[in-house]
């Protein structure tokens, strides 16, 4: 079975993107794949403080080497982010850089959205730069979510036919090309550079 991360990329105390990632976790299981939701919120990674490159892979703080082992436990990522100010949040910049090898060589699908007609573009383009730096693929399906306040209320995110529709094609690359790709994510040999 696949096990796809869900990463919750906002920690704004009035985010909407808590029912898009439900919503996202659903369609991936019934897709048959392993979900782990992670709310980076709640994972609480302080403002990155280890002493050594992540490249080395020489973590002494245990909150970092538990999202290493969440995150390369993980097959595939799908990262859930609002655009903010032209780009995606800080705290998903943040929880990217603590790590390297643990990030290479999987597949990444984007869930964006934004409180206009964007939906998010901006930060996907920025997002996808990043994901491309530390050997993820990123996939050319996406979701993007426009005027977000009109799709979430109490009962939780109401996609439209587009948004459902983008979803499963996304869902579908992603597992497609997670199988090409997991023969390529092999432990690495340790390095001293």
């Amino acid at each position: 079975m696949v096990r796809v991360a869900v990463i919750s990329g906002s920690a704004s105390p009035n985010r909407t993107g808590a029912p898009v990632v439900a919503w996202i976790a659903d369609k991936l299981r019934a897709a048959g794949a392993e979900v782990d939701v992670v709310d980076l919120q709640d994972l609480a990674l302080p403002f990155y403080d280890e002493p050594n490159l992540p490249r080395l892979r020489r973590y002494v703080h245990q909150h970092t080497k538990d999202w290493s082992a969440r995150v390369d436990a993980a097959d595939a990522f799908v990262f859930v982010a609002p655009e903010y100010n032209g780009s995606f949040p800080a705290i998903l910049k943040n929880a990217l850089d603590y790590l390297h090898h643990e990030w290479h060589y999987k597949p990444a699908g984007l869930v964006t959205y934004g409180g206009g007609l964007t939906a998010g573009f901006r930060g996907a383009q920025a997002l996808r730069q990043i994901l491309a730096a530390l050997y993820m693929v990123p996939i050319q399906e996406a979701v993007a979510i426009p005027f977000i306040k009109e799709h979430v209320d109490g009962s939780g995110f109401r996609p439209d036919a587009r948004m459902d529709q983008a979803a499963d094609g996304m869902i579908r690359e992603l597992l497609r090309v997670q199988g090409v790709l997991k023969t390529l994510n092999m432990p690495e040999p340790k390095t001293d550079y």
